[in-house]
């Protein structure tokens, strides 16, 4: 099946954000395997010595718990195509192109879900900055943490509504994008 110009240019669009998105979860998910074998080598080392090297890794559940977080949204947004199921008994009898349009609705769905995160983070990163809120643990400023969360979630968005027009205006389901 020939895709249009439009068309094209969406699934380009969708496939070089989600090269980031990828590139981004990879690295918070390098980030979480340093900072989790560093802390346990360490406390290894503190307990081997019986306390002669005590060497800490200061913050890790911190850390651990943002690099998740970033890691998990990166890869939401990454993969939002191939995460949707439509369920069988509703869809069974109904033709592909039905079913790709109905897809595209779930998709718009999720486009609001990703916004009101951006919403919601933005706001949380303002008040942030505001009142100059840190970490507990490292004091870190909390403000850029929730601004690189509301990106991913507006990726996440972007994302979900492009293949949500892919599905309603063009029919096209995740199965097309294979081929692109």
């Amino acid at each position: 099946m020939q895709t249009s110009y439009p068309q094209h240019i969406l699934y380009r669009a969708s496939h070089w954000l989600a090269l980031i998105c990828r590139f981004v979860a990879g690295i918070a998910l390098v980030g979480l395997l340093v900072v989790t074998m560093a802390d346990v080598s360490t406390r290894y080392l503190s307990r081997v010595t019986e306390g002669a090297i005590a060497f800490r890794v200061s913050g890790s559940v911190e850390l651990v718990s943002y690099l998740m977080l970033f890691a998990l949204l990166a890869a939401m947004a990454a993969n939002v195509e191939k995460s949707q199921v439509v369920v069988e008994a509703f869809s069974h009898g109904l033709p592909q192109t039905i079913k790709n349009r109905l897809q595209g609705v779930y998709f718009l769905g999720f486009m609001v879900l990703g916004l009101i995160l951006f919403i919601g983070l933005l706001d949380s990163a303002a008040a942030a900055a505001r009142h100059g809120t840190t970490t507990q643990d490292l004091r870190l400023p909390m403000g850029p943490i929730y601004q690189l969360a509301a990106v991913l979630s507006l990726l996440l968005g972007l994302r979900s509504f492009i293949h949500g027009v892919l599905g309603i205006v063009y029919a096209r389901g995740e199965e097309a994008s294979h081929g692109e």
